[in-house]
């Protein structure tokens, strides 16, 4: 595979309903021109995969797998569809206009950016157009407000949001209390006591308690 993509090759895949897998290899050069193209991956594609006979098969890009940090094209799958069978598709979803709303200062949130429908091949709509040009704030389009072509079905829940337009969130301002001025508490320094030897002390302890000598009568 690596040798593949060092080449200019993409590893990739064809497969369709009661169909054995064919594993393929393209070029990047001409995947990306088709990705390219005004219907991007839902464009109908007369893929011819060679071998001992060339076969023809008429398919879609049903996935492409990207490098998550380089996002290079890392594989492909295509699906074998038939032009007169309805198949499932997501196609994106797209606003115009613009919202009186958001120029009252409101937010417009578009929730969501693809619908899944079922159609033939040949009416996949290159994108849904959402128009949002009387949208004041408070207002919002659900999959069920949209005008589809002829021939589409909704496939998911019809009452999923697409855009709605909100008030702007009002900034709290979070009051800060003064600081209280600390005072330092006043510090009493005790006077250390000196310290006496032990055996002073014994000392002063004998003659506290050993009787003063009577004095003797001064002769003349």
């Amino acid at each position: 595979v690596k040798k593949l993509r060092r080449a200019g090759l993409v590893p990739a895949v064809c497969y369709g309903r009661g169909e054995k897998t064919i594993n393929i290899r393209l070029s990047l050069h001409e995947l990306r021109k088709i990705l390219h193209t005004a219907s991007g991956e839902n464009v109908i594609i007369d893929l011819k995969i060679a071998g001992k006979k060339t076969k023809t098969k008429t398919v879609i890009i049903k996935e492409v797998y990207h490098d998550p940090v380089k996002d290079n094209i890392l594989h492909v799958d295509f699906q074998h569809i038939s032009l007169t069978k309805e198949i499932k598709v997501k196609v994106p979803i797209h606003t115009k206009g613009e919202s009186p709303g958001v120029k009252e200062g409101g937010i417009l949130e578009h929730i969501l950016w693809e619908i899944e429908i079922e159609c033939l091949p040949t009416q996949i709509p290159e994108k849904i157009d959402v128009d949002v040009s009387k949208l004041t704030i408070g207002d919002s389009v659900c999959l069920k407000d949209i005008l589809l072509p002829e021939g589409i079905k909704v496939i998911q829940n019809t009452e999923d949001l697409i855009v709605q337009v909100v008030a702007p969130k009002a900034e709290v301002v979070e009051e800060v209390a003064p600081e209280k001025e600390v005072t330092e508490p006043e510090v009493i320094k005790k006077e250390r006591k000196e310290e006496v030897p032990k055996e002073d002390e014994e000392e002063e302890a004998k003659t506290k308690e050993s009787p003063k000598p009577k004095e003797k009568p001064h002769k003349e």
